[in-house]
């Protein structure tokens, strides 16, 4: 049972954000902040679905996308294949594993990367960079290894 209080809350979230305060919308955004990682709709689906079994997966993509569009969560980009989202809003980067696609946040601090926006082009506005370093990750290097050397 959800308490009033909460329910207040995410009200003025959505207020803050022009977003109609609904119950699918409340349990969407709870069960978002409480992944980890860049989980695909799909997840996200699945454990809605276990609140709300009579939610369509069309109904959480079209609601992750107005939290994404309002500035909510954030989009990994859609080269790997599909939509992720990510809950971390610091400045960050990403380790992707070209093998199983998994990703991974990599501080900024990592790298010493400085943009200078206005250098980039007069007429692009840029509202943020990343940088995605793609390799394999420490479980598909070990199963590529041990590939190798049969």
């Amino acid at each position: 049972m959800e308490s009033n209080s909460s329910s207040i809350a995410f009200r003025a979230f959505c207020s803050q954000h022009g977003l109609a305060a609904t119950h699918q919308r409340q349990i969407l955004f709870e069960v978002v902040q409480g992944m980890e990682g860049h989980p695909s709709p799909e997840e996200i689906y699945a454990r809605v679905r276990r609140r709300i079994p009579s939610i369509s997966l069309a109904t959480v993509y079209k609601n992750l996308h107005l939290f994404v569009e309002r500035g909510i969560v954030g989009e990994v980009s859609l080269h790997h294949g599909s939509l992720r989202i990510e809950t971390n809003r610091a400045a960050h980067h990403h380790l992707v594993c070209r093998a199983c696609r998994s990703i991974t946040d990599l501080d900024e601090k990592s790298f010493k990367l400085e943009m200078e926006h206005d250098r980039v082009s007069p007429s692009f506005q840029v509202e943020r960079y990343s940088v995605e370093v793609v390799g394999l990750c420490p479980a598909c290097k070990e199963k590529s290894s041990r590939m190798t050397t049969k």
